[in-house]
């Protein structure tokens, strides 16, 4: 099984914001396959189920991304455990989970791949860390750096809206993941 995850927030305000750029990237994956959302509760997370893959968006908010993952891979026995109980720390999960995100370190315009790395202060990236133990995830940066004024907060300025000119060169970096890095 492969697991593709879409990091975000739920709710119409922050469409199109730099924080949803996960979220923008999986619907975009899901809508070029034909695919659609359904709410589960039990993960609290939208799902769909694509023959072996399976689409997440948490609907935890970006900062509790963690529990939903978690609650997903302990309920389809992914995460090996130590008596049955305890998450193994540190298992390389790079090869089932794949984490989709905004990156505020990278250029506007840049994708980065990466295994194994430590969040950067990303807060949802570190939620998933600290909930299943392990950094050995593949993760796919999308950039969102770019001309922040320098008294805005970071924090307003991911959740800021993208310009209309930058979703449109968003729209072909998703069709990039979708074509080249999601297969």
């Amino acid at each position: 099984m492969k697991i593709i995850v879409g990091l975000g927030n739920p709710g119409e305000k922050y469409n199109n914001t730099r924080h949803n750029a996960g979220f923008m990237a999986i619907d975009k994956i899901a809508k070029e396959k034909n695919l659609e959302w359904k709410e589960n509760k039990k993960f609290n997370a939208l799902l769909i189920k694509d023959g072996d893959t399976l689409y997440i968006k948490p609907l935890t908010f970006m900062n509790n991304s963690g529990t939903a993952i978690r609650t997903v891979l302990d309920y389809y026995k992914i995460l090996p455990k130590k008596l049955g109980l305890i998450a193994i720390k540190n298992i390389d999960l790079s090869g089932v989970l794949t984490v989709i995100h905004d990156d505020i370190d990278i250029e506007f315009g840049k994708i980065k791949e990466s295994i194994g790395s430590r969040s950067a202060g990303h807060k949802g990236v570190g939620s998933i860390i600290q909930h299943l133990k392990t950094k050995n995830f593949h993760r796919i940066r999308i950039g969102v750096k770019g001309d922040k004024p320098k008294q805005m907060a970071t924090t307003d300025y991911v959740l800021a809206r993208f310009s209309e000119e930058e979703l449109t060169e968003l729209e072909n970096l998703i069709k990039k993941i979708a074509t080249e890095l999601i297969q």
